[in-house]
Formats: C-alpha cells, sequence, structure tokens
C-alpha cells in the first residue's frame, strides 16, 4: 500500500461502512463520499450498503439513448477549466486534472515552484486494481475517466442544458477519476450495460459512482444500463 499522499481531503482507508484491509487500500466507498471529494473508490461488500445502493439506482428514470447530432467536447467547456462555478475544488487556482491527481494520487511531487501541477505520483487505480507509478513525462498512462461519459450525457438530455451546467458535470469531482489511461480509452462513452471496470469488487461502487452523478444532475439512464447497475449490487 501507498503511504499517504501530501495532498487531498482525506487519506487511504477512510472507506465508511465498507472496512476492511481492502477498503483502507481503495480509498472511500462512494457511499461515504456523496460529493467526490475523498479519493479512491472502495468496494461496497456490506448487506446494508448492497441494499443502499440498490434504493439509489433504483431512483433513477429511464429513456433511450438520443442521437449524438451536435455533441462536441467544447461544448462541456475547455478540458480541465478551473472556472466551473458550483462544483468541489472550482477557482481554487488549480485545473481540474491536476485538482484530481492531487486528491487521488500518493507521494505526490509537484513541479518546482508550483503547488499545483503534478509531476509524479503514485496511483491506486480501482478500476484495473492495479498500482500505477506516474510521471508527467508520459502523462497518458493516467486519464481522468468521466463516469458518466459527457458523450452519454449529451445523449441522454445535457444537450438541453445550459452551458454553465455542462460545464459543472464535465469538471465535477463526483463525475471524474483518475484511472489507467488504457482503460479509460477502452471504455470510450458507453454505459454500464456496455463497459464495467475490470476489477469486479468495484462494479457495485462504480455503478453507485454512476448513479450519484445521474441523480445529481436529473440525468436518466437506459433501461439496460439501469439493470446492469442494479445487478452489480446484488439485485
Amino acid at each position: 500500500m501507498f503511504l499517504a499522499g501530501c495532498t487531498g481531503s482525506g487519506l487511504y482507508g477512510e472507506s465508511g461502512s465498507s472496512g476492511g484491509d481492502s477498503a483502507a487500500k481503495y480509498g472511500a466507498s462512494p457511499l461515504a463520499a456523496p460529493d467526490g471529494t475523498k479519493p479512491g473508490l472502495a468496494p461496497i461488500a456490506s448487506e446494508k450498503d448492497e441494499t443502499t445502493a440498490r434504493e439509489l439506482i433504483s431512483r433513477l428514470s429511464t429513456k433511450g439513448r438520443g442521437p449524438k447530432t451536435g455533441y462536441d467536447r467544447d461544448e462541456f467547456g475547455y478540458a480541465w477549466m478551473d472556472t466551473a462555478d458550483g462544483v468541489p475544488l472550482a477557482r481554487n487556482g488549480c485545473d481540474t486534472r491536476n485538482d484530481l491527481l492531487k486528491l487521488h494520487g500518493q507521494n505526490v511531487r509537484f513541479r518546482d515552484g508550483s503547488d499545483c501541477v503534478v509531476v509524479s505520483m503514485d496511483l491506486y487505480d480501482p478500476y484495473t486494481g492495479k498500482d500505477i507509478g506516474w510521471k508527467k513525462a508520459k502523462a497518458a498512462e493516467v486519464q481522468i475517466d468521466h463516469v458518466v461519459p459527457l458523450s452519454y450525457a449529451w445523449q441522454m438530455g445535457a444537450a438541453r442544458w445550459s452551458k454553465e451546467k455542462r460545464q459543472r458535470l464535465a469538471n465535477d469531482v463526483l463525475n471524474l477519476l483518475p484511472v489507467s489511461g488504457s482503460t479509460n480509452s477502452a471504455k470510450r462513452d458507453l454505459g454500464p450495460a456496455s463497459w464495467l471496470p475490470p476489477n469486479k469488487a468495484i462494479r457495485c461502487s462504480y455503478a453507485v459512482r454512476f448513479a450519484q452523478v445521474a441523480e445529481k444532475y436529473e440525468l436518466p439512464v437506459t433501461a439496460s444500463d439501469k439493470e446492469m447497475m442494479l445487478k452489480q449490487c446484488g439485485d
């Protein structure tokens, strides 16, 4: 297990009711971090937590996935803007990507003279269950995943949102996790019915985080995605 990082709002091991060694390695349970401001993504293991997870997922509305017409990443603001008001860590002088690296990384090192730009860190990637020793020279080895992909959100209703709301979704730490670059690339803009993290231990937690984002932004999910999310949490 990596040593606790020098920055961030919590240490690995803050896991809510999902205790045990695995929780200490993974970080916070999504049920214990409903705003996404604690590091990690711990497994949901207890029957009580699984029941809570299913209740959350069950509240989501469903609809068919609409066309991708008009979608562009820039519709959600330029990448990693610090000025998306209304989300944690906004306007702190550090862009969203570096905020996420600081939040989730361990043994974080910064560029000389900066308390923002991360140049190296250790990351435990919950999606793969692997440790990554990351350096900025090979930046693409860690990518920031939008748990609810922006294209998915566009097709499920975000096309009709205000610019400000789309910018919030794109920069909200609740919807963001630093993970293996190749795994993030493989996910693309797929929903849970078509893609789940390779690490089976955190699939219910992933479903919960997806549901938390969808509920916060009043986004429906497809019926097949909802069914798959419930299945991950013991339904």
